[in-house]
C-alpha cells in the first residue's frame, strides 16, 4: 500500500495542506473501486470507516489474513475536506463553500473547485465508485445504499453490500453540482452510502458499513476469500413511494429512545413532543404505517413542521 497526495495546497503563513489517499492492490490503472468520504467536514463516520478499511486491506496485502487475497486495485480517500474535519466545520472553512456543490470543479479555479476536480479525476474511471455521507447532526439515518436514476446494474449491484435498505432517490436541483452526478457521466456503477448522523461516530453503524464494504469487495471479486452469505435475504429496495414521513405538528422538545433499523407497527409509540418549559406532553408521536424505521430526529429542540421520522413499507403506500 502506498500513501499519496491527491492535492497539495500552500498556505500564506502556515504549513501546506495536503489531501492524502491510499492506493492499494495491484498497480493497474484505473482502480477497480474508488471510495470517498468526508466531503463534508462534520461527517466523521465515513472517515473512520475508510481509514479502518485501508488498514484492513494493508494487512491483507501484508499476508496477515492468509485466506484473503486482494485481486484488484482499490483507491481510498478517507477525508476530502481535511480542513473542515480539523476545524470541525461542515464546509471548507476558509471560503465556507460546500465541497459537494463544486463538481465537476476546475484545475484553475478557487481552492474548492481544484479539490473537486482532483477528486473527480482520481475516481471517475473506477468500475465501482462509493461516496460515504452522514445525515445532518439533527437526524439519524439507518445505514443504507442510495442510488440516483440508477441503471439496472446499479439496482442489482446495490444488493451486494447486504445492507437492509436500498433507497432510490430522485435528484433535487442541487444534484447537478455533486460528485455523484459527475460520476454518473462515466461508465461504471456509482453508490452513495448514508451512515448515521454527523458530528460524531456511531460505532454500531460504522461496523455494519465496514462489513458491508468488505462484503461488496468479496462479491465483486476484488477481495478473494471473503466468507459470504448466500443471496440477499433481508435486503429491501425502497423508492419515495414506500416512504411515510412524520412532521412535527408544533414546536417543543422531541424525545425518543427508538432505534433505527427496527420494524414498527402502525400506531406504535415512537416518541413524544414535550412542552420545553413545563414538561407537559404536547403530542404522542406514532408510526404512520407498518414498516422499517429508517430515520429519526436526534436533536430534541424543534420547530413546527420539522421532520421527526421516516418509516419505509415493504409495499408502496398512499400516504403523503
Amino acid at each position: 500500500m502506498t500513501r499519496k497526495e491527491l492535492l497539495l495546497m500552500t498556505a500564506p503563513l502556515r504549513d501546506s495542506v495536503e489531501i492524502p489517499y491510499h492506493d492499494i492492490g495491484p498497480g493497474l490503472s484505473p482502480p477497480e473501486i474508488a471510495l470517498v468520504a468526508a466531503l463534508h467536514g462534520d461527517e466523521i463516520n465515513g472517515t473512520y470507516i475508510l481509514a479502518r478499511l485501508a488498514d484492513f486491506l494493508r494487512c491483507v496485502e501484508a499476508g496477515k489474513f492468509p485466506d484473503l487475497t486482494l485481486r484488484k486495485r482499490v483507491l481510498i480517500i478517507p477525508a476530502v475536506n481535511v480542513m473542515g474535519i480539523n476545524t470541525r466545520s461542515r464546509s471548507w472553512p476558509f471560503d465556507k463553500n460546500d465541497l459537494n456543490r463544486m463538481f465537476p470543479g476546475s484545475p484553475h479555479g478557487e481552492t474548492t473547485q481544484r479539490i473537486a476536480y482532483a477528486v473527480l479525476e482520481a475516481t471517475k474511471k473506477a468500475r465501482y465508485r462509493v461516496d460515504i455521507h452522514s445525515s445532518s447532526a439533527d437526524f439519524e439515518e439507518l445505514p443504507q445504499v442510495r442510488v440516483y436514476y440508477p441503471t439496472d446494474a446499479e439496482k442489482e449491484g446495490a444488493r451486494r453490500f447486504g445492507l437492509t435498505a436500498i433507497m432510490e432517490r430522485r435528484p433535487g436541483p442541487v444534484f447537478s453540482t455533486t460528485l455523484m452526478n459527475s460520476w454518473k457521466v462515466w461508465p461504471g456503477e456509482s453508490y452513495l452510502l448514508t451512515v448515521g448522523h454527523a458530528g460524531n461516530i456511531q460505532l454500531n453503524h460504522c461496523q455494519d458499513v465496514f462489513k458491508a464494504l468488505v462484503t461488496f469487495l468479496g462479491r465483486t471479486g476484488i477481495l478473494e476469500g471473503v466468507t459470504l452469505d448466500e443471496g440477499d435475504y433481508g435486503v429491501f429496495y425502497f423508492t419515495r413511494g414506500h416512504e411515510a414521513r412524520v412532521y412535527a405538528e408544533q414546536a417543543g422538545m422531541f424525545v425518543s429512545d427508538s432505534r433505527v433499523g427496527r420494524w414498527v407497527n402502525k400506531g406504535q409509540e415512537l416518541g413524544y413532543i414535550y412542552d420545553s418549559f413545563n414538561g407537559n406532553v404536547h403530542t404522542k408521536v406514532e408510526a404512520p404505517v407498518t414498516g422499517l424505521l429508517t430515520g429519526i430526529r436526534r436533536q430534541p429542540l424543534l420547530f413546527e413542521g420539522e421532520l421527526l421520522l421516516r418509516v419505509c413499507t415493504k409495499e408502496p403506500n398512499t400516504l403523503p
